[in-house]
C-alpha cells in the first residue's frame, strides 16, 4: 500500500474520532498533515505515552489533573472567542496535559471504586 492510501486511511480515522483536522491547526510531516490537529495530537500522546509512564511511578494528583484539564479548556475558549491567538505548540502542550489528566482521572476513579468495594 502506498503512502497516499495510508495517509487517507489515517485521515479518515482522525475524522471518525471527532477531530476537526483544520490544516492551520495541525502539524505536518513530509508534506502530509497529521490525521488529528495539534491539540488532539497532544491529548493522544498524553493519554498513551505520558500517563502510563507517570502513573507507573505511582504519582496521581487529582488537583493537578483538574488544573491541567482547566488549562486546556481555558486555552480553547480564549482561542474560540478570539481573545488570544493560539499556536500549534500551545495547543499541543495543553492537549498533552489534558490527555495525561484524563487518563489519570480514570485511573483515580477506578482505584476509588475498587477501594469502596
Amino acid at each position: 500500500m502506498n503512502s497516499e492510501k495510508i495517509w487517507l486511511r489515517l485521515m479518515k480515522i482522525g475524522r471518525n474520532i471527532g477531530c476537526h483536522q483544520q490544516s492551520c491547526r495541525s502539524f505536518f510531516y513530509k508534506n502530509y498533515q497529521f490525521p488529528v490537529c495539534a491539540r488532539c495530537t497532544g491529548i493522544l500522546v498524553g493519554e498513551f505515552f505520558v500517563a502510563p509512564i507517570v502513573l507507573l511511578f505511582g504519582y496521581n494528583n487529582i488537583y493537578l489533573n483538574i488544573f491541567l484539564l482547566l488549562v486546556m479548556i481555558v486555552d480553547g475558549l480564549l482561542q474560540y472567542f478570539n481573545l488570544i491567538k493560539s499556536n500549534n505548540i500551545r495547543r499541543f502542550v495543553t492537549g498533552l496535559g489534558a490527555g495525561y489528566a484524563l487518563t489519570s482521572l480514570v485511573v483515580y476513579l477506578i482505584l476509588f471504586i475498587i477501594n469502596i468495594l
